[in-house]
């Protein structure tokens, strides 16, 4: 089935291409990414302002390597007051000054955040159309009743409530990524205000194992021409300005032309080419 977004869809001019390069060397997922592949892996342009694109004010970009074991991310962020609140797996960190990595599936989609002090939130979404009984999602891992699960786009979530045609999706907060590994390096102090900081880095690595499982066909490690799509945002959390608790200025790869992390649709694309 098709579903088609409102009118105000962005145009495919404004979803970006990145192209990742497999590697052969193995490396260690540390957050430094001073070392090799990363100092020969091409960085994307600057990161924008997710519903305008205009140009982020600090300075992020991020980079995709990819072997035959791992899709590898890597983030660069200028920060001169590094900041960060959360240490408990799973908390909001999109609260905090985070990176934010969305991987589209087939009638689903992941979601993983890191904070300054590499605290993670993972969250699995899948389409309520499409976890149905003796579908490919009816697990023990998708479990309604036993999971702990919340729901995106709901009647009360009115921020996003009628943007994306396919509607809600259910929100697996206790999902597990298989073999997940993330690591951060600071260029300076956080939490020290009157210390001017560098910014900070985030490495991580996702098995293919677990790529695959958002897929119904596909195979992975992934061929050289095939393509994935994925979304790269920076939250800048306001309250660390003397402003509100919750609000953020987001920045993205590229624009999604609203305050809306959310649309796979205007996720951008990775391709995948040889070494």
């Amino acid at each position: 089935m098709e579903y088609k977004l409102p009118m105000n869809t962005l145009s495919e001019d404004h979803i970006e291409h990145y192209t990742c390069r497999k590697i052969t060397q193995a490396f260690t997922i540390d957050g430094d990414l001073d070392k090799q592949p990363w100092k020969d892996a091409p960085k994307s342009r600057r990161f924008v302002d997710l519903v305008n694109g205009e140009p982020g004010f600090f300075d992020t970009r991020m980079a995709g390597l990819w072997d035959e074991k791992n899709l590898y991310v890597a983030f660069w962020l200028e920060e001169p007051a590094v900041r960060a609140s959360f240490t408990e797996r799973d908390s909001f960190i999109w609260l905090d000054n985070d990176v934010e990595f969305f991987l589209d599936g087939e009638d689903c989609y992941y979601e993983l955040q890191v904070n300054a002090f590499n605290t993670v939130l993972e969250v699995f979404y899948i389409y309520q159309d499409a976890l149905k009984k003796g579908s490919r999602f009816d697990s023990p891992e998708f479990d309604l009743y036993e999971r702990n699960v919340d729901v995106l786009s709901g009647f009360q979530d009115v921020s996003r409530w009628g943007r994306h045609p396919r509607g809600r999706r259910w929100a697996f907060m206790d999902y597990d990524f298989p073999g997940l590994k993330t690591a951060v390096k600071v260029k300076g102090s956080i939490n020290e205000p009157a210390h001017i900081d560098e910014g900070w880095t985030v490495e991580i690595a996702l098995p293919w194992a677990g790529i695959e499982k958002m897929y119904a066909r596909r195979r992975f490690p992934p061929a050289e021409g095939d393509i994935l799509r994925a979304a790269f945002f920076r939250f800048e959390a306001l309250r660390y300005h003397n402003k509100t608790d919750t609000d953020s200025v987001v920045w993205a790869l590229n624009e999604q032309g609203a305050y809306d992390c959310h649309i796979p649709e205007r996720f951008s694309y990775l391709h995948f080419a040889g070494n």
